[in-house]
């Protein structure tokens, strides 16, 4: 065997020169400068046993960015760190072929003439411009990056050849071109200024940014929404133009929502009674072959939710589309369903009675009245439950809900949605802008209508753009403030700034200006203010948190709707009226949670119905896998699986630390440490009475816990009825423990935006 010093290695260039030991060991020992319990010589050693005879020198540096990495774990966290100097080292290398970054003139220039970046960005600064913010650009925050985040930054946003895996930037360019791209209308005396603010709060980790944006503005592509929710009507033309939207969203990047409930039951007759119809399922194959056609450019897969009635003629067969068993003629595995509830349903199930299924096509009136108002819903429905002429079958509330809660059990991904709450809790006005489904993440509210042809002005394509504050850095709830501006104002911007495949979605976001800001890090948050889930401690401080986020970002847009005027459909919104988040919440809640109000909602509610917002909605808790990942921060509102998580991706298994190990290690309360979802749902609802659209939210279940191994459908029953009492919207993903590794977290999730997936 070839000693290690004896080794050739192949250049760049082709040429074989020998191994440079000492070059090597000063890479990694200025990466370790400052960190704690890092060995430089454990990282040599485990990487010079995998060199070979004419590795290239590009394989030399991945290796040692590898063997680092492999190091990192509870008790020396710090590995995360050195691997990440090292990655961006490599990483500056292949951009730059050096380690200093060019000029950002210069740098944009040579993007701009490659294709790569969007010409605008050279047409609207000025030289002087560039040179001030080259003055202001801070590369070493590179340094900040833990390894989990470059490696996502270089799987994901930074742009590149992804085919050569070519990185053409560095990090803290993309901070200050998103910035740059986002504010460029602004005023020339004032623009600069939100720049380096926008700037300092994204490289910082104060607000996190969603993929689309992070991986697309600056670059020629100009479609940044995460979500996308698009409407099915009950007609050929609709449900082709239904399917021509979903391609042209997928190829943009964005994750759909798509509402089928109103296509008309199996054997409903068509034409007249000329033919029997289809039914449901030949139709929701087809938007799943739509949905899985494009690849989204190496970003990610396609994904959606698809959303119907519990109380729909098909459910049956409807519920059972993702398990494994069937045959491929009865099964629609490849999407994500969401089931439609409201108080009715509920009622059947408590009272041990039956739940009547139609078709819609069958009950005039029903379907829309599901959404718009309860009391009607009611009414007809029992009228048609006692009509013998109108097509119905009765099955017992308890065997359907049972049916429901086996199949999200067994698979996870069948989810939750509220429909009264969605639509009594709302900024929209349910008689003239219902909420009829959500997204692929189960956190958009947002109104939509059906689309009879692609070209259809009349038809509404919902769209949600996102982003998140980090409270692992709010130490006050005030320092909320500061990033809420900036994010609405982003955010808005960008709503100007990005392009339309579709016209009914331009209407809708020119209308309304839907935006959807959550939170990351809030596990940490918990426990670096000493708080838990489960035990009612963190009660008070989510309340005062949540107050804050939904406060100061109605305060921004109203600031916002001062200088640009309010949103074109303020008219629609309840705060128009205004009503606010804290008049329609669901009283209940009242007795889990006492914290009192403390900030100045009544001169918040003045101004607002006296100056408008220039946004219908603000927020929305979103899982954020991704780029909670980037911050180095705990996902969404999760609890942590473990202190370190594998967080496996399709660029590979990579380990995250929790913030501030050290020192919180015994603080923080993991994920199967709960002893069962009460008091995480309460959480929710408490961050529900705020948050204008919806969150998601998991429910999460340990079979060990329970006799024979197998939680009881009692349980899960009583985790539904809990959930819809206190207020809940929506529920996302159902977790089984199943034994493996704590730490281990799934495969990356569909979400799109992660987050929807941030």
């Amino acid at each position: 065997m070839t000693h290690i010093d004896k080794i050739q290695v192949t250049k760049r260039d082709g040429r074989l020169e020998p191994i440079d030991l000492d070059k090597i060991h000063k890479v990694i020992e200025w990466a370790a400068h400052g960190l704690d319990n890092v060995s430089v010589s454990q990282v040599e050693l485990k990487s010079h046993i995998q060199f070979y005879e004419g590795i290239k020198t590009r394989d030399i540096h991945e290796t040692i960015i590898k063997s680092a990495a492999d190091l990192i774990s509870e008790t020396t966290p710090d590995y995360q760190y050195l691997a990440a100097r090292l990655a961006i080292f490599h990483l500056r290398k292949i951009a730059y072929n050096k380690f200093t970054p060019p000029h950002l003139y210069d740098h944009v220039k040579t993007l701009t003439d490659a294709g790569k970046y969007d010409e605008h960005i050279l047409k609207d600064y000025s030289r002087s411009e560039f040179d001030e913010l080259e003055e202001y650009l801070d590369h070493w925050r590179d340094m900040n990056l833990a390894y989990a985040a470059v490696e996502q930054m270089a799987g994901k946003y930074l742009v590149q050849d992804r085919v050569t895996k070519t990185v053409y930037e560095s990090p803290q360019f993309l901070y200050m071109l998103v910035g740059m791209c986002l504010f460029a209308n602004y005023d020339k005396g004032e623009r600069l200024s939100y720049v380096k603010r926008f700037y300092d709060a994204t490289s910082q980790f104060k607000i996190s940014l969603p993929t689309p944006i992070m991986s697309g503005v600056r670059t020629p592509s100009r479609q940044f929404s995460s979500c996308v929710l698009i409407e099915c009507g009950d007609s050929l033309d609709s449900i082709n133009a239904t399917t021509s939207a979903i391609v042209r969203y997928v190829s943009q990047r964005a994750g759909i929502g798509i509402n089928a409930g109103r296509i008309r039951a199996l054997g409903s007759p068509i034409r007249g009674g000329e033919a029997q119809h289809t039914g449901c399922i030949p139709f929701y194959k087809l938007f799943q072959t739509a949905v899985k056609c494009c690849s989204q450019g190496g970003v990610r897969g396609g994904a959606a939710t698809l959303f119907y009635p519990l109380w729909h003629l098909e459910v049956e067969s409807l519920l059972v589309l993702k398990n494994n068993r069937g045959v491929e003629d009865n099964r629609v595995r490849h999407m994500d369903y969401g089931v439609q509830l409201n108080k009715t349903m509920y009622t059947r199930l408590i009272k041990g009675q039956d739940i009547s299924l139609f078709s819609p096509s069958d009950v005039p009136g029903l379907y829309d009245a599901f959404f718009e108002d309860q009391d009607t819903f009611e009414e007809l429905y029992t009228k048609y439950e006692n009509d013998p002429n109108i097509r119905s079958r009765q099955i017992p509330a308890t065997e359907l809900f049972s049916l429901m809660m086996q199949e999200r059990a067994s698979t996870g991904r069948i989810y939750i949605q509220n429909v009264d709450h969605c639509n009594t809790h709302s900024p929209f006005d349910a008689t003239v802008a219902p909420i009829r489904q959500s997204n692929l993440c189960m956190e958009i509210a947002l109104p939509t209508k059906p689309l009879d042809n692609i070209n259809d002005e009349t038809g509404e394509i919902a769209l949600c753009t996102l982003s998140a504050v980090n409270l692992g850095k709010v130490e006050n709830v005030s320092d909320i403030e500061e990033p809420a501006e900036l994010i609405v104002r982003a955010l808005d911007a960008l709503l100007d700034y990005q392009d339309y495949p579709v016209k009914a979605a331009e209407n809708g976001s020119m209308r309304r200006r839907t935006l959807g800001v959550g939170v990351i890090n809030y596990a940490y948050y918990l426990a670096k203010n000493g708080v838990r889930y489960s035990d009612g401690s963190a009660h008070g401080l989510t309340h005062q948190t949540f107050e804050a986020l939904q406060f100061y970002l109605l305060k921004a847009s109203n600031k916002l709707a001062k200088e640009q005027g309010a949103c074109p459909a303020f008219n629609e919104t309840t705060y128009s009226q205004g009503i606010l988040p804290i008049d329609t919440y669901k009283k209940d809640l009242d007795q889990i949670c006492q914290e009192p109000l403390h900030l100045d909602w009544e001169t918040l509610r003045t101004e607002i119905t006296t100056h408008g917002l220039r946004n219908s909605t603000l927020t929305a808790l979103m899982p954020s896998e991704t780029s909670s990942q980037i911050a180095n921060a705990t996902n969404g509102i999760e609890p942590p699986r473990g202190l370190v998580s594998i967080k496996a991706s399709k660029d590979g298994i990579l380990k995250q630390v929790v913030p501030e190990i050290a020192t919180l290690k015994d603080q923080y309360e993991l994920l199967w440490q709960m002893p069962n979802n009460d008091g995480y749902l309460k959480l929710v609802a408490i961050m529900q009475k705020f948050v204008d659209q919806s969150i998601s939210a998991n429910t999460n279940y340990d079979p060990v816990r329970y006799e024979g191994g197998r939680v009881p459908m009692k349980i899960l029953l009583k985790d539904l009825l809990n959930a819809y009492k206190l207020g809940v919207k929506t529920l996302y993903y159902h977790n089984t423990r199943d034994g493996a590794n704590d730490a281990q977290a799934d495969m990356e999730d569909d979400c799109a935006g992660g987050a929807c997936k941030i």
